[in-house]
């Protein structure tokens, strides 16, 4: 990983552990499989986004803490609801058994469910110096992106393909929600925490759309071709579960010229945008190159 990304991935912990419960309540079991879903592992990147974008744009990192925190914990209930039986039923995630495999079904939808209610409450109870209008506007985004026109409508897509066989476009705009929605919305998550300018956001979310369509296609090669130990889920399960992907559907060479195209459109993208876009730029060379 980058040293950008472990940069942010690290400011990430540490707002995780201050925002989520102590697992010290009476409902502490619960709380402790929400710290189990969301601290300890992962790239970070949708929070890394959110403070690489805000920070270009001149937010204060105290206050690009709150929705980096927030997108993380969306993510989480994401991906302990995709592992369950009902849904991927997967035994690995992030290197260590899934949530349910852990606390029981019943426990991980639980954990699912309440870290999506404490996602918002943190973005809702943003500092004074944040402004209640870019407050809203933040809520208002991760609710977009995380409901039946984003993520969830995504993996609802996702689960009626198994076995169908879609065209690319189809595949685009399943991937577009399921993935690619959260990506978006962090970059523009700290776009909006600093206040940033029409003309501004809209570059971004050229962006983010084309990271995030690049980040799926990469995660459908290295499923294609990677070992489990190395990415630290189950390999293979796609092509199992007889899912289109953009590696069974093109090949593997031609996904990764896919990436290679959707990098250059993110770079250009950011070449409009008056400010250091640096780190920007070395987060999608990240996405386009990672390995695992």
């Amino acid at each position: 990983m980058s040293q950008v990304l472990e940069h942010w991935a690290a400011r990430a912990e540490a707002a995780l552990e201050r925002f989520l419960p102590l697992a010290d309540g009476p409902a502490a079991r619960l709380e402790e499989a929400m710290r189990y879903a969301c601290l300890g592992g992962g790239k970070r990147l949708r929070a890394a986004l959110v403070y690489a974008s805000g920070d270009m744009l001149g937010a204060p990192l105290d206050d690009l803490d709150r929705p980096a925190a927030a997108i993380e914990m969306i993510h989480a209930y994401s991906l302990v609801h995709d592992d369950l039986p009902a849904m991927d039923d997967d035994d690995l995630r992030r290197g260590k058994p899934t949530c349910h495999k852990v606390y029981g079904e019943a426990g991980a939808i639980l954990a699912g469910d309440a870290l999506q209610s404490l996602a918002f409450e943190i973005l809702a109870s943003a500092p004074p110096s944040t402004g209640a209008e870019a407050a809203l506007a933040m809520v208002r985004t991760l609710a977009e992106a995380s409901g039946a026109r984003g993520m969830a409508g995504g993996q609802a897509l996702d689960l009626e393909a198994v076995g169908a066989r879609l065209d690319v476009d189809a595949l685009a705009t399943m991937h577009g929600l399921k993935t690619g929605a959260l990506i978006r919305a962090a970059v523009r998550l700290g776009a909006l925490c600093a206040h940033a300018d029409e003309p501004t956001l809209a570059q971004l979310d050229s962006y983010g759309r084309s990271l995030g369509f690049a980040f799926q296609i990469v995660d459908d090669i290295l499923d294609e071709v990677m070992d489990s130990d190395t990415l630290g889920k189950t390999g293979g399960v796609d092509r199992a579960r007889d899912k289109p992907t953009y590696t069974t559907m093109l090949g593997v060479d031609a996904a990764r010229e896919t990436v290679d195209r959707l990098h250059r459109d993110a770079l250009e993208s950011l070449a409009a945008i008056r400010h250091n876009t640096a780190v920007m730029s070395q987060i999608a060379d990240f996405v386009a190159n990672r390995r695992f």
